[in-house]
């Protein structure tokens, strides 16, 4: 089933979530940018907690400008600051689509995407990659793109041009949504994130417990020298 949503940041300005989430089935939020915590997206705090009062399920997402394995690690280490202690039903994307980034070529670019990446699963996150459809195609290798979520951008087409797995879709940039006063990305999503996250315990949920096996039981009755006695046998 195909869920449809957005993505915003700071640049959708505030956001009357309780009106949005009567159109949307979930958003995908800004954190930040760069590699220092303060490079928080404005209105990150504000969209995070009027979302979540509105019901919107979230994930959220890291602008990058990370030109080496080690400025992505400090990329990492900032959004892990700006998301800690919150909760998102959808994953957390790494957004890859500097051009001076893109010009690194594909070694480097993918250096740099596992080094983010990995930082935030050793931290318990789902992780995804963002980039438009001609890099994710000419600029990633095999081994990047199954092993992360990938969200695909691509306008104004019937599909993609990437011929790889997607579990989300970016397609346009110039959507109109109720609640938002200014052009907003439309995205769809093709896989139950929320499911797979929740049940694996990311993302800041705790994983649920295996539930206790159920003991047999048999109500028993015996007769003793003229007695009757009765009593619940379970197995041990």
């Amino acid at each position: 089933m195909i869920k449809y949503g957005i993505d915003v940041s700071e640049h959708q300005g505030n956001i009357a979530w309780n009106e949005t989430a009567k159109h949307i089935d979930y958003a995908i939020i800004r954190a930040g940018l760069g590699r220092y915590s303060t490079q928080v997206d404005k209105y990150f705090q504000s969209n995070y907690d009027r979302a979540k009062a509105a019901g919107v399920p979230i994930g959220a997402y890291w602008y990058s400008y990370a030109m080496s394995a080690d400025e992505a690690r400090l990329e990492a280490a900032a959004c892990l600051e700006v998301i800690k202690g919150k909760q998102f039903e959808y994953p957390i994307y790494f957004d890859v689509e500097e051009q001076s980034v893109l010009a690194l070529g594909r070694a480097r670019i993918c250096e740099i995407i596992n080094a983010f990446c990995s930082e935030l699963e050793k931290a318990g996150y789902f992780v995804g990659l963002y980039m438009s459809a001609y890099p994710l195609t000419n600029l990633t290798d095999d081994r990047i793109k199954s092993r992360y979520a990938v969200w695909v951008a691509h306008y104004d087409v019937a599909k993609p041009s990437y011929s790889g797995s997607y579990g989300m879709w970016q397609k346009s940039s110039k959507g109109r949504v109720e609640g938002i006063g200014v052009n907003v990305d439309l995205d769809e999503c093709y896989i139950d994130y929320p499911k797979h996250i929740k049940e694996a315990g990311d993302n800041g949920f705790v994983k649920p417990s295996d539930p206790e096996p159920q003991k047999k039981s048999m109500k028993v009755t015996i007769e003793y020298d003229d007695h009757i006695f009765s009593g619940l046998l379970e197995e041990r």
